[in-house]
């Protein structure tokens, strides 16, 4: 890419470049990618079409598109996503953010109705988007946050001091809830536990996008074997640190619902439901501690 192009010129060739790697909408993707890199928005760029952008803002611009050329995320790109309408600092240790675990959230906070300053856990946090997002959204709340994954935990530990969440959201290294049992936790009792796991049969990943197979990290995204892995066992170890009547909800993936549902022992729990998401696909598994 020369120097000197016009908004519209760089527009035009990074749109070329995009579209000969196979990155669907090329254009929409050439004016994202320029509207980070010049830290405008999209209307920006039409009125200022004419406009040649200076040999730093080209730099820069190339490089946005030759890592979006090579697969990677926007969001990684970006360094941050929104979700449920806050805006989060993701990176390549974190799985990106998505509009099926807002889905999540708000089954929590359904749940949560009635139930004066929960206790909350999250594991597998990641980002942090569904602790931070649930205490934020409830300001009497305190959480735990757990994960396997030592940088996972500083992304989301950032998140939450962005949220001003992060004085009443405590976070732990910790496979499932291994780090209550071993830290002297196992007397904590939440109202509820939420994981959106890793769920992706190992046999699936090759059906996965690209860009989420060779990008996001792969801990996230599969446990190996079924995909069912992680799920059983926060199913089997979550009435531990439940109080009576507590809830366990769960994110699952594509046509797992029976398998999940068929893990629940109903002598343990009471399955409330199964919640579809926006494509009409099971999503959520809801799940209530049985009392006594």
């Amino acid at each position: 890419m020369r120097e000197l192009l016009t908004i519209a010129e760089a527009l035009g060739e990074a749109a070329g470049v995009l579209d000969a790697a196979g990155i669907p909408e090329p254009r929409r993707e050439a004016g994202t990618l320029l509207s980070y890199a010049l830290g405008r928005d999209r209307a920006f760029l039409f009125a200022h079409s004419d406009d040649a952008l200076t040999e730093a803002q080209a730099s820069a611009f190339r490089a946005c598109v030759g890592r979006r050329v090579a697969g990677e995320p926007f969001q990684y790109i970006a360094g941050r996503q929104e979700f449920y309408s806050l805006e989060f600092e993701v990176t390549p240790d974190v799985l990106i953010p998505r509009p099926e675990t807002e889905l999540l959230v708000e089954e929590a906070l359904e749940l949560l109705k009635g139930t004066d300053a929960p206790l909350l856990c999250d594991v597998g946090t990641g980002s942090g988007c569904i602790a931070v997002t649930l205490l934020h959204e409830r300001v009497d709340a305190r959480g735990f946050a757990l994960d396997v994954s030592d940088a996972a935990l500083a992304v989301a530990a950032r998140n939450a001091a962005r949220h001003g969440v992060a004085g009443r959201l405590r976070l732990l290294v910790s496979d499932c809830f291994e780090a209550l049992r071993s830290g002297g936790d196992e007397e904590i009792r939440f109202d509820l536990i939420a994981s959106n796991p890793p769920y992706v049969a190992e046999s699936d990943l090759g059906g996965l996008q690209k860009e989420v197979r060779e990008h996001e990290p792969r801990v996230a995204l599969t446990p190996g074997g079924d995909g069912l892995s992680v799920i059983r066992r926060l199913v089997e170890g979550a009435p531990r640190f439940l109080k009576p009547g507590g809830h366990l909800l769960l994110e699952i993936g594509f046509n797992q619902h029976e398998q999940v549902a068929a893990l629940v022992d109903p002598r343990a729990w009471t399955l409330l439901d199964i919640h579809k998401d926006l494509q009409g696909i099971p999503r959520t598994v809801a799940l209530r501690l049985n009392e006594g």
